[in-house]
């Protein structure tokens, strides 16, 4: 059995697909260690992962839209990251020994440890963020990228005529998307879109299911874990607009409490970590307003379930273009969006059958990537396939 050093940030969103992947491996009798953010690890992978926490700093908070969102991503968290981490995830690796590391595409501190002690690495790609290339038609944009990460490869003092871009593995780039989520981008043989990864995870235990009534239609409304900072404003609009579908529309609201508006009606139920896999699971969601975050759209129609987004920045707009084309929902302007067009699009996403059979067919789709199962085979290739991997 082989080791697995898996490389994360402290971000919800990808923790979770990262999660999946690790239940799969120990399943198969392989060691698993997490290198991160310890006190956003531990409640979400539970008392007993193996963790090599990195330390914890305050960075700072994403916000804005289109490129002034990019520079707040990569100048206020993934490089700032990747200079805090790099050192205590080098020793991570001389203690642990891992056979192969998993790494988040935003922490490239990993790609650059595994290249200093010659070990196989796999990218993990929960978004689609670099594969869709959403600023493609911007060279200069993806140069001061790529320079970025230069900057970061020179600092760990790694020869540079062996640069290798950290977001992109030269030996397995693991996304979980599919092609139908990225149209026509171009990929390589080493990159398995293996579709949703869906794993049990930790919810709030005192989410209130009594309040819940199977006899009314239910929407989630969820704008991800990033998206507090800005979310409020779209948050109120949209309650108003739930507000006017009366008793017939029950919502439950993924948000801090302090996002959401101070009185909030009886048919909303406000969770700050709501069960979104188990309502979707158990058949209890008839739609999902989001942001079009790809964990939240790869979930939704992985059951089926017809999405509302309001794409905020990043690969949002992306992802939530391509499921609008392909029927599965709709999309709507985030900043400026109002209350009665969140409620004319979400009846048309509930009330057309289309935009249901859409998702369906849409997930199908998606979930033919194999998720974990399909992860793991090509992790334990990787293993196999290297030189240094343990005999």
């Amino acid at each position: 059995m082989s080791r697995f050093l898996l490389v994360v940030p402290p971000l919800t969103g990808h923790v979770n697909p990262a999660s999946g992947i690790a239940k799969e491996l120990a399943a198969r009798g392989h060691e698993v260690a997490w290198s991160g953010t310890e006190t956003v690890l531990r409640p979400l992978l539970g008392p007993h992962a193996q963790v090599f926490g990195t330390g914890t700093r305050a960075f700072r908070a994403l916000g804005g839209h289109g490129l002034a969102s990019l520079r707040s991503l990569w100048e206020g968290f993934v490089v700032p990251y990747a200079r805090f981490t790099t050192k205590p995830l080098d020793a991570a690796v001389r203690e642990f020994r891992p056979d192969a590391l998993l790494v988040d595409q935003h922490t490239p501190a990993g790609a650059l440890v595994a290249h200093r002690h010659a070990l196989p690495w796999a990218t993990l790609a929960p978004g689609a963020m670099e594969l869709g290339r959403p600023y493609r038609a911007l060279p200069q944009v993806e140069a001061w990228i790529v320079g970025l990460l230069a900057g970061l490869w020179q600092r760990a003092k790694l020869p540079v005529a062996e640069f290798t871009d950290p977001r992109f593995s030269p030996h397995l780039v693991l996304a979980t998307t599919g092609r139908a989520l990225l149209g026509d981008v171009p990929t390589l043989p080493r990159y398995a879109l293996v579709g949703p990864v869906l794993t049990e995870r930790s919810a709030d235990p005192a989410f209130p299911w009594e309040r819940l009534d199977p006899g009314r239609r239910t929407v989630l409304v969820t704008m991800g874990t990033m998206s507090d900072a800005i979310g409020a404003d779209f948050l109120d609009r949209t309650v108003r607009a739930l507000a006017g579908f009366g008793e017939g529309i029950q919502a439950v609201v993924a948000a801090q409490r302090g996002a959401l508006p101070a009185a909030l009606a009886d048919t909303v139920v406000a969770a700050e970590r709501a069960p979104i896999l188990e309502l979707l699971s158990k058949g209890a969601l008839d739609a999902v307003i989001c942001h079009g975050g790809m964990n939240t759209v790869g979930e939704s129609l992985a059951h089926g379930v017809p999405l509302l987004m309001a794409p905020i920045r990043n690969d949002q707009p992306f992802v939530a273009q391509r499921v609008a084309e392909a029927g599965a929902g709709l999309r709507v302007p985030f900043a400026r969006v109002c209350p009665r067009v969140i409620a004319e699009r979400l009846r048309q996403v509930l009330d057309e059958p289309s935009h249901r059979t859409a998702a369906q067919l849409l997930g199908r789709e998606l979930m033919s990537g194999g998720g974990a199962v399909a992860a793991v085979d090509r992790l334990e290739a990787l293993v196999t396939a290297s030189p240094t991997s343990s005999p």
